[in-house]
């Protein structure tokens, strides 16, 4: 069974850094196509980014691009969001996804709160 973890989230001030980390066991991240969304309260949830399978990288939310930073490291089965100059309309609850089959996002994780002051 597939099992997704996040962790790092926290209460951070405007410019700061986190590193989110999302643990998946089950099978190895290879597996699967990889993908970091948020929810800010009050709003849908939203796509930030990703990786395929093979690693090819995207980051498709604007306000992400030159901030945020998406890796995998295979050995450790974990994918990271690297946040950087962090800003109030960055929080929300950050979640990792995974898609074993090209058909969507069918795994997720609990979740981890990212908040930060001005």
């Amino acid at each position: 069974q597939v099992q997704l973890r996040e962790s790092g989230g926290g209460l951070v001030q405007t410019g700061d850094s986190l590193r989110l980390s999302c643990v998946v066991s089950g099978r190895p991240i290879s597996s699967y196509a990889m993908g970091w969304f948020r929810q800010a309260p009050g709003k849908e949830r939203r796509w930030i980014g990703g990786l395929s399978r093979s690693g090819s990288y995207t980051l498709p939310h604007h306000s992400a691009r030159g901030r945020f930073t998406i890796t995998r490291d295979s050995d450790k089965n974990t994918i990271y969001l690297q946040m950087d100059n962090l800003e109030p309309e960055d929080t929300a609850i950050y979640y990792c996804a995974a898609d074993p089959d090209g058909e969507g996002f069918q795994y997720w994780g609990q979740g981890t709160q990212v908040t930060v002051s001005s």
